[in-house]
């Protein structure tokens, strides 16, 4: 049994800039929207091809990333969407992107999430978005085109539940993490 975690492609939507806490949230809107704006390498599609079961969440920046690999969904879920940064009410106070990013992340991981999921929840969504894989992974191996942070919780979860990392994911754009049930 094996599960394929992948993260989606490079966003088409700009990264750079000095914004207020309304315009980052904007920022977060059109991110969300964004298509992806490159080609996966070689040794993604490789990888993506070692498939038979393909998982997506419903964002455009993973559907577009599947449509790149030349891959059809067989499951497209919300659990397996990424976790949304929570923002803060300052509106005076102009950051650069990527400060801000940082900062919310940092925040979000310590407790404080707006009006966004909790730490708590998305990782019990985490949880459930690994039962689905979990479940998947009997019908072949399980490719799941998915984001960042929840790649990471729900790669922390098959962890706990005795999957063995063959390669661990890094958190740049078309990267993957390959996971295998060991047999009992």
């Amino acid at each position: 049994m094996t599960i394929i975690l992948m993260r989606h492609g490079k966003p088409d939507h700009p990264v750079n800039g000095r914004f207020s806490a309304r315009a980052l949230a904007d920022w977060c809107e059109g991110y969300d929207q964004a298509d992806i704006c490159d080609s996966p390498p070689p040794r993604s599609l490789t990888i993506a091809r070692l498939a038979s079961v393909i998982a997506t969440s419903p964002l455009p920046r993973a559907r577009s990333s599947l449509t790149r690999l030349g891959l059809q969904p067989h499951a497209v879920d919300e659990v397996f969407s990424e976790v949304a940064i929570p923002t803060l009410p300052f509106e005076r106070l102009h950051l650069p992107l990527n400060v801000w990013l940082a900062l919310l992340r940092l925040l979000w991981l310590c407790g404080y999430s707006g009006h966004v999921e909790s730490v708590q929840h998305a990782r019990q969504r985490a949880r459930l978005a690994a039962d689905k894989l979990v479940t998947l992974s009997q019908q072949g191996t399980v490719l799941l085109v998915g984001h960042g942070i929840m790649n990471k919780l729900i790669a922390r979860e098959l962890r706990k539940r005795g999957w063995q990392a063959e390669k661990h994911a890094s958190s740049r754009h078309w990267s993957s993490a390959i996971y295998h049930r060991p047999f009992i």
